[in-house]
């Protein structure tokens, strides 16, 4: 991560990052399946992957995901959320659009639908469908 925090937070709320995400960064645990879906795309768009595995469930966490060697290194653009559900008090699924650019080619759309659950009163996310 840079050493300077973005002003207004990347996760496509018109709020400053210190007072949208970056609480969720810095500790405080996110109060919704959607808090936490936008959180983590901050966390790429940062690179802060220390988070990322915090935040994913133990079940199927991986070992490392390897941003600071992934090359080329996505540009992220933006992100639009699609769908906000929770079909239960302790599962949500949240769909979303991220764009990002790889290297110098065109911008891409990833779609996904996500599943989250909640252990403990905190949020975690399970896995996702590309493309849902």
């Amino acid at each position: 991560m840079s050493s300077a925090s973005p002003a207004t937070c990347p996760c496509g709320l018109d709020t400053p990052y210190v007072a949208c995400c970056g609480r969720w960064h810095g500790g405080v645990p996110a109060p919704t399946a959607e808090a936490l879906m936008r959180s983590r795309y901050t966390a790429y768009v940062l690179g802060l992957e220390d988070y990322l595995l915090a935040t994913w469930h133990v079940s199927t966490r991986p070992a490392a995901l390897g941003l600071a060697s992934q090359s080329p290194r996505p540009t992220w653009l933006g992100l639009t959320v699609k769908r906000h559900e929770s079909p239960s008090p302790d599962t949500a699924i949240v769909a979303f659009v991220a764009r990002l650019r790889m290297g110098g080619g065109s911008a891409e759309r990833m779609h996904e639908t996500s599943r989250f659950v909640r252990d403990d009163g905190r949020w975690f996310y399970v896995d996702g469908d590309l493309g849902a």
